[in-house]
């Protein structure tokens, strides 16, 4: 017998997006570059913290890593940030938005739209590191 309850119940692997499912367990770009052109660092109040590491050619966003300390929804909205980016032009890169992530995502979970405001805040500081760093490279030699 069936119980009515079941039917209420979240099911992960069949309730979410493949894009979703590929996102929040993608590892690939989970990496800490050496040396990067720019770098944003944001915790959330969840206590997550994402880091976000740019490599920029001919003022085209070529490579976007990350590291985070958080939950899976964290994950897939730092890995939808970085493909959303790589190819744009900084100008496009700026027009990454929180709403953009979670329209990506289809189905993040409504209570944790933070994470992609946390995603999205981290690459904005990153951004505006790049954008430091080319108006004063003398600064990168006191970086990290």
């Amino acid at each position: 017998m069936e119980d009515k309850n079941d039917k209420n119940k979240f099911d992960f692997w069949q309730d979410h997006s493949l894009k979703y499912l590929e996102m929040a367990l993608r590892t690939d770009k989970k990496i800490i570059m050496k040396d990067p052109d720019g770098y944003g660092k944001r915790t959330g109040e969840c206590g997550d913290t994402v880091e976000i590491f740019l490599r920029v050619q001919d003022r085209c966003v070529k490579n976007v890593s990350f590291d985070i300390d958080g939950c899976l929804n964290t994950n897939a909205c730092a890995n939808t940030v970085a493909g959303l980016a790589e190819g744009k032009t900084i100008a496009q890169a700026w027009k990454i938005t929180p709403e953009k992530v979670i329209e990506f995502l289809e189905t993040l979970p409504e209570a944790e739209t933070h994470c992609a405001e946390l995603a999205v805040g981290a690459f904005y500081r990153a951004l505006s590191d790049l954008k430091a760093m080319k108006r004063d490279p003398w600064k990168r030699m006191y970086k990290r």
